[in-house]
């Protein structure tokens, strides 16, 4: 367990930080980018739960989004040790986490209508707050995609945020009535 004493520790104030293997790194590194860009989608999740209720369409959808938080830290703490193998004995995400997200993505969609133009991001207020964690989500996704073409990292923390965007995305189309109040793009409308 976890056990932080004291919040400030200078470490930093030369423009670097420690990884969880002990190496110093700068701060605008691409694995610290990263690392940022896991944090602030567990931050815009921690937003989403804010009006999430028992009366959701998906009653679970605050269990659900507790989870993922959780996950993100396990995915922080496998970002901030250099390494793919993900059986290496380090905290690192697994395949029963990327798997259990797809399962929740074919039950979320199977209660969806089906789409018939792209969606714009809006809606209630939880689903407003899901399309932008996922929006975050896929930033997230970007830095560390830039982050495994040069470093090595466990190739399922990519997938994992992949299959988190689009269960995000599912969520925020079933907090909008199933799908049946979602904003739709009309292309071309104010030309």
């Amino acid at each position: 367990m976890v056990k932080l004493d004291k919040i400030y520790t200078r470490g930093g104030d030369g423009g670097e930080t420690s990884l969880g293997d002990g190496s110093r790194v700068p701060k605008h590194s691409q694995r610290v980018g990263a690392q940022g860009d896991i944090d602030e989608t567990n931050a815009t999740i921690g937003l989403a739960r804010r009006f999430s209720s028992p009366d959701d369409a998906l009653a679970d959808t605050d269990a659900i989004l507790a989870r993922i938080q959780n996950d993100l830290f396990d995915l922080g703490a496998d970002v901030t040790r250099p390494g793919d193998d993900y059986s290496d004995g380090c905290l690192r995400i697994q395949p029963g986490q990327v798997a259990r997200l797809e399962s929740e993505i074919d039950r979320v969609n199977a209660n969806l209508e089906p789409l018939k133009s792209f969606v714009l991001r809006g809606g209630t207020d939880l689903s407003a707050a899901l399309h932008f964690a996922c929006t975050v989500c896929r930033r997230a996704e970007r830095g560390l995609a830039a982050l495994g073409a040069d470093e090595p990292m466990n190739p399922l923390g990519l997938k994992y945020l992949n299959r988190l965007s689009d269960l995000l995305f599912v969520m925020a189309r079933a907090a909008n009535d199933d799908g049946r109040s979602d904003v739709l793009w009309r292309p071309g409308e104010n030309t």
